[in-house]
Parts: structure tokens; C-alpha cells; sequence
């Protein structure tokens, strides 16, 4: 019996099939950042933090002044109408000064009258002081002087104070409107002996 030839293969052996490339190496993947290597160095944190603060801050204020428009400011003023009292509460010669603070006047009374006096310069407008030691009405601003009367003597105002319109209701009690007032001009007018300007006590 023959044989095979070495080198070939037997007949009714299928061919062998030839090997397979060797596969590729798979890429390695890359190493994973550290916790450390994420974070952002603190004056970009910072930075950060500012122009968002900014940017808050600004819209607030806006926001603020949109909501103002709701509410109108509101300007509060004195009355011009008010009640001070009795004629009986007043002394004849004394310069009464305890409503000057809340309305801006002084209640004088003489042995035939009571009236009221606008407690106003009328040089400037600034608010004169009663002086008791020297029984005048003295006027910080420009140095105007007034008698107890409110009669003006010295300084440049040009005329004496005006004098607000006064009243009894009908339970005998003084009532006081400064919104209209009675003004002396040499010269001009005189309206101190108007009815309204004074009360005969």
C-alpha cells in the first residue's frame, strides 16, 4: 500500500482552514479624573458666585421699584382746622407757644381780644421763637423781629405775621383754620379788624 506523500493532505480530507489573525489589542481606557482634578480653583468659584450676586441684586432692585408703583407716597400733613380750647384757658398778656409744634401757631390774648398768629416769617417763611426775656417774636434765619402782637419792628421782614381764622362752635370751644389767613400790608390792606380774624373776649 502506498503511502501519503508528506506535505499533502489525504485525499477526502478537506483542506485545513487557514488560522485567524491575531485579534487586535482594545484601546485602554483612560483613567478616571480624581475628585480633586474636578474641581473648579476658589477665585473662578468666586468670581462666579459675584456676578451671579450681581445679577440677583439687580433684578431684585427692580423688582422692588416695579412693586413701588403700587403704592403712591402719600404726603401727610397737619389739619388746617383744629379746636385749641376755651377763651377761659388763655391769660391776658402771655404768649401762649404749646400748639406751635403741631399746627405752627401762637395764641395770644389781650384785655379785648384773642387771635391767633401763623407762626411763619414773612421774609423767607422760616418759623420764629417766642423770646420771653424780651418779649418779641425773633426769626433765626435773617433776624426779623415781631412784637408780641406779631407786629414786625426790625429786620427785613417786609409786614407782620399773618393771623389765622378763629371761632367759637357751639360749645363755646376755639376753633382754629390756618387755610385762611388774614394779612396786614401798610399801606395796602389791613384785615386784622376783619370779623374771623379775632374773637372779642
Amino acid at each position: 500500500m502506498t503511502e501519503p506523500l508528506e506535505g499533502k493532505p489525504a485525499e477526502g480530507t478537506p483542506p485545513a482552514k487557514p488560522a485567524a489573525p491575531p485579534a487586535a489589542p482594545k484601546p485602554a481606557k483612560p483613567a478616571a479624573k480624581s475628585k480633586g482634578a474636578e474641581e473648579k480653583p476658589p477665585h473662578l468659584l468666586m468670581r462666579r458666585r459675584l456676578i451671579w450676586g450681581c445679577i440677583w441684586g439687580y433684578l431684585g432692585v427692580n423688582f422692588f421699584m416695579f412693586l413701588r408703583f403700587f403704592f403712591p407716597r402719600a404726603l401727610f400733613e397737619p389739619k388746617t382746622v383744629f379746636s385749641i380750647g376755651s377763651p377761659a384757658d388763655f391769660t391776658i398778656g402771655v404768649v401762649d407757644t404749646k400748639f406751635q409744634k403741631d399746627y405752627r401757631i401762637w395764641v395770644v390774648r389781650t384785655p379785648s381780644r384773642l387771635f391767633v398768629i401763623y407762626a411763619r416769617c414773612t421774609h423767607l417763611g422760616c418759623t420764629p421763637d417766642w423770646k420771653e426775656s424780651e418779649r418779641k417774636f425773633k426769626c433765626p434765619c435773617h433776624g426779623s423781629g415781631y412784637d408780641n402782637e406779631g407786629v414786625n419792628f426790625e429786620g427785613p421782614a417786609p409786614r407782620p405775621m399773618d393771623r389765622a381764622t378763629v371761632s367759637l362752635d357751639a360749645t363755646g370751644q376755639i376753633v382754629v383754620d390756618t387755610g385762611k389767613l388774614y394779612v396786614q400790608e401798610k399801606g395796602v390792606r389791613d384785615e386784622f379788624d376783619n370779623p374771623g380774624a379775632y374773637l372779642a373776649v
